[in-house]
């Protein structure tokens, strides 16, 4: 079975479908240049590896005043220059590329931020949907993965916590939708897969996100 651990080369496939591309968040890859400029653009950015999985090494960046904060693994630093935040990063990503993914609020619970995966299985010829869970970050963290100690619901339960019971199916629609279409997308691209994994993200709007996809879903 195919396996594409590249995330930027799996966004760049999805980026060419419009249908898609309006629920990808704006990336760019890691340069101080472009770290400044996102900054500059969103409330907040999130850093990861472009190889890598589990939620590790994952930061969230945004200016605070005259400084910068980074939180990492449930703990908050501020820095008072780029050049600090920078060697920080580098601290943390170790030697790996990185991408820079513009910060989504996305809905909680209790205070905790949710998200969801979409997981399909390739079953002869056809794609079946075998999961649509959600993910609730343990308290103090913003990554929901469940290796770092995220909580998983159904992810019907974790939609109707979080919006009216009245569009809890049209947002699951939505994400299987969106998750149908690159599949067929990446299929094409990269034929042999045989399972993929989306991570899906609401936010507080409403609007459906897509920030990840695996094709070794756990």
């Amino acid at each position: 079975m195919r396996k594409v651990a590249n995330k930027w080369v799996k966004f760049a496939v999805l980026q060419q479908h419009s249908g898609v591309a309006k629920h990808i968040p704006a990336m760019r890859r890691f340069s101080p240049e472009n770290l400044e400029a996102m900054l500059r653009q969103h409330s907040f950015i999130v850093a990861k590896p472009i190889v890598g999985t589990g939620g590790n090494r994952v930061m969230k960046l945004y200016k605070a005043g005259s400084g910068f904060v980074l939180h990492h693994a449930g703990v908050k630093k501020t820095y008072g220059s780029m050049n600090e935040l920078l060697q920080a990063i580098r601290r943390i990503g170790g030697n790996r590329a990185l991408m820079l993914q513009q910060g989504i609020h996305l809905t909680t619970i209790d205070g905790r931020p949710v998200d969801y995966r979409v997981k399909l299985a390739k079953v002869g010829r056809n794609w079946e949907i075998r999961a649509v869970v959600g993910r609730l970050a343990r308290p103090g963290l913003f990554v929901t993965n469940l290796c770092q100690g995220g909580t998983q619901l159904k992810g019907r339960e974790a939609v109707r916590r979080t919006f009216p019971a009245s569009i809890v199916r049209d947002k699951i629609a939505t994400m299987i939708g969106v998750a149908r279409t690159s599949t067929m997308l990446l299929e094409a691209r990269y034929p042999g897969i045989g399972m993929l994994g989306y991570d899906f993200g609401i936010d507080k709007k409403g609007t459906v996100w897509i920030f990840e996809v695996n094709t070794k879903p756990h």
